[in-house]
């Protein structure tokens, strides 16, 4: 069995923590061009799978029956951070659907964004769904049920027809899994979150880069180069990679330490799971790949600093 991917967090000279990364990267064939640690392991890919569960917003037509652009499009595929831009345009997207906000059932949370939070709080506004990070997501199902005429209530609900007819026969496809013999797991905004292995993981996100032009798929990653900052939001890992890596890369983290990419110029996709569900270890990992891969001019580490922004040591993935 191949050695997982080691990161490393130092403190001055001392090795504080490690984490191990399980990590494939293969091409939309399914073939492996590289491998850390277990392959084949099952995962959550939480919301890693975005994009993936979004096709059904493109696919049934429903984007274009109600006008939407690339920032709605990159939002459905987001987990952003709840700051002030990712607010207005939830809420205007909503405005068009029938139940408009209140037909979110991704429960609410403070923003991701400290600033933002900080600045909702100072306006003695509570949090709604709105600011939770996977709303558009769901505003994006909304869409789809709007477009079909699909009753909202239950729209969680794996059984529901926007599950059954749309978003798991999606996942089935692109990554070519059989999901029919599974129970799903409930994901933190409440929907259903499947098992995959992690290299069926990165062949479906391989596949997404081989769409073409005017696909679903390709729109939906147009979208996200064309707008990172929807994707997550200041100073986020999935901002940063999209916007400066090459090859057409687009990438989406998950919870619990899940990363996944598409480099469309080289045909291949990656997807990692942190063992340990760490965030800061997967964002490392990604970083490391795609810097690996030659489509990242990246450094060896990420400087870790303090409260005082005082340089304290560095995540980095050991060599």
């Amino acid at each position: 069995m191949n050695s997982p991917l080691i990161v490393e967090v130092t403190r001055g000279d001392r090795i504080e923590s490690r984490h191990e990364v399980d990590a494939v990267v293969v091409d939309s064939l399914g073939r492996l061009v590289g491998s850390w640690g277990e392959p084949h392991r099952a995962v959550l890919p939480r919301s890693a799978l975005k994009p993936i569960q979004a096709l059904p917003l493109v696919d049934t037509g429903a984007s274009d029956a109600f006008g939407l652009t690339d920032t709605e499009l990159a939002l459905a595929c987001a987990s952003h951070q709840g700051e002030r831009r990712h607010e207005e345009v939830v809420t205007a997207w909503l405005s068009r659907l029938p139940g408009g906000t209140n037909s979110l059932a991704c429960g609410a949370h403070p923003p991701l964004s400290e600033e933002a939070g900080q600045a909702l709080a100072a306006s003695g506004r509570p949090p709604t769904a709105v600011h939770n990070n996977c709303s558009g997501k769901h505003a994006g199902f909304l869409t789809v049920i709007a477009h079909l005429g699909f009753e909202v209530d239950g729209y969680l609900d794996p059984e529901h027809p926007l599950h059954v007819d749309h978003v798991t026969p999606a996942i089935e496809r692109t990554c070519g899994v059989d999901l029919g013999a599974g129970r799903p797991a409930i994901d933190g905004c409440g929907i259903p979150v499947w098992s995959v292995a992690l290299d069926r993981l990165a062949n479906g996100w391989a596949n997404l880069g081989e769409s073409t032009a005017g696909s679903s798929a390709h729109r939906l990653l147009s979208a996200m180069r064309a707008e990172p900052f929807m994707v997550a939001g200041t100073g986020r890992a999935c901002t940063r990679l999209i916007g400066t890596a090459t090859g057409g890369t687009v990438a989406k983290a998950g919870a619990e330490g899940v990363f996944c990419a598409v480099v469309p110029d080289e045909h291949i996709g990656l997807a990692l799971k942190a063992r340990d569900g760490g965030a800061r270890a997967a964002e490392a990992a990604a970083t490391w790949l795609l810097a690996h891969l030659g489509h990242l001019d990246a450094g060896p580490s990420q400087m870790l600093v303090n409260r005082a922004g005082r340089p304290v040591g560095e995540v980095r993935v050991a060599s």
